[in-house]
């Protein structure tokens, strides 16, 4: 019998690409993937601890494989990721059913890892990599390199690793490290082995990916790099933190076709007292000058946003500067939170005063908002014509592909000879929800 992995993410499109990543190198290793734990030999969650609620989350899931584990004493179940790397040797003293800890520094080792449980041992392996001065680390080994993963025809390419910014809500510095940027040879030369697997457009990721650099390279010049490679018909980037954003990356995305006119770019908290609290480092009227700068250079701009209601302190006026800066930009897409304490941060030795039934009636007040405002968007698309990459079938409507437009809208898309992979004029004929609804136009899409 063949070893098989079941492999169950939590959190960001990061914890996604690290997850795709163990699947190639496993799959090199002998193991097929299982279409449940139940199939499995080996179970392995990648954590997430951003958020309280995802963290919770991979508890119970330990719970639910307790059962599995007694059923079949040789399972061997792994937790990796941002709580392994913050929980650690607790975690494997609170879940005897667990055999193996991995940090996301880690990954890379699953073989060996894997090897040492099936000797007997009980593993933690969350030990960083070493941060050069330079901070240039090609932490992908150059034998993983081929080992990216390609989803339809997107694929995901980490650029640079960890954070320096200890924003005070945060954890991601203490759980993934500090920052650390690939050199650009080696950024390409993986995107070069993903178009070769068919991927057509690629997301850079990075916990605050427009930190990227490395020499004399830094985001910039590398997102004109990538811009440029052969076969790629789109490249996105995640997630760029606002203080480091400029104008030049703006007029960057306004020039290039094949950069696509999608920015996600958290603001977090409208009030500036709000953001000196959670040591942002910018300023709500900052943020807004970069905003509208890249809308006024850049009309087709979409901008999605993350933001946090009821932070420590927070007033009645200082969320209501938050719907204010919702009502300016108008974001196409938010992501939006309650505080929530991370163990560690700085935050977390501020009183969490502003009670939950408050921080559940703001919550709901910026979802309304920003339906009303998705709404409002929506129905403008109707009549436009959209260039729309292909990514898989429509599961909701017979016949149908689902495809994404430049600025990152789902969109489900009706006619003729659609295949993953192909860019496509279409005509946007309705909505529902918050995808928009197409058919395909004679002729070709620009940029293919």
């Amino acid at each position: 019998m063949r070893d098989t992995v079941f492999i169950q993410t939590y959190g960001c499109q990061m914890n996604e690409h690290d997850s795709a990543r163990m699947l190639e190198i496993l799959k090199r290793n002998g193991f097929e993937p299982a279409r449940s734990a139940e199939d499995a030999t080996v179970i392995l969650l990648n954590t997430c601890s951003v958020r309280e609620n995802p963290e919770n989350k991979v508890y119970s899931q330990l719970g639910r494989l307790r059962p599995l584990k007694q059923a079949n004493p040789g399972l061997i179940i792994g937790v990796g990721g941002c709580v392994a790397q913050q929980a650690g040797q607790e975690l494997l003293n609170r879940e005897a059913s667990v055999d193996l800890v991995f940090g996301p520094d880690n990954y890379v080792r699953l073989p060996e890892l894997l090897e040492a449980v099936r000797q007997g041992e009980r593993v933690l392996a969350t030990e960083w990599l070493e941060r050069p001065p330079t901070k240039v680390l090609n932490f992908i080994p150059p034998e993983w390199i081929d080992a990216g993963h390609v989803e339809g025809c997107s694929a995901y390419v980490a650029i640079m690793k960890g954070c320096d910014n200890f924003c005070t809500f945060c954890i991601v510095p203490y759980t993934r490290g500090r920052e650390a940027s690939r050199e650009p040879a080696d950024i390409l030369r993986e995107i070069g082995h993903l178009t070769g697997k068919g991927a057509r457009e690629i997301w850079l990721l990075g916990q605050n990916v427009n930190a990227y650099r490395a020499g004399a390279c830094g985001f910039r010049e590398l997102l004109d790099a990538v811009s440029r490679a052969p076969g790629l018909k789109r490249v996105r980037f995640t997630s760029p933190h606002p203080k480091d954003w400029t104008h030049a990356l703006s007029d960057l995305m306004a020039e290039r076709d094949t950069i696509c006119n999608y920015l996600h770019l958290p603001f977090q908290a409208g009030s500036n007292r709000v953001l000196e609290l959670m040591s942002r480092r910018y300023t709500i009227e900052g943020f807004l000058d970069q905003v509208q700068y890249a809308q006024r250079v850049n009309p087709r701009i979409e901008i999605s946003t993350d933001l946090i209601v009821g932070f420590p302190t927070e007033t009645d006026a200082d969320f209501e500067r938050t719907l204010e800066v919702l009502e300016t930009v108008r974001f196409s897409q938010i992501f939006s939170f309650k505080y929530s304490p991370r163990p560690g941060t700085r935050a977390a030795g501020m009183d969490d005063d502003v009670p939950r039934a408050v921080k559940d009636e703001r919550l709901q007040r910026v979802i309304a908002l920003q339906e009303r405002i998705t709404a409002e968007q929506s129905e403008r698309y109707v009549g436009t014509a959209q260039d729309v990459l292909i990514d898989g079938p429509d599961a909701r409507r017979a016949g149908a592909m689902n495809g994404r437009t430049d600025g990152h809208r789902p969109v489900s898309v009706t006619g003729p000879g659609l295949a993953v992979g192909e860019l496509v004029p279409v005509r946007i004929t309705g909505w529902r929800n918050h995808w928009l609804e197409g058919e395909r136009l004679d002729g070709d899409a620009s940029g293919t």
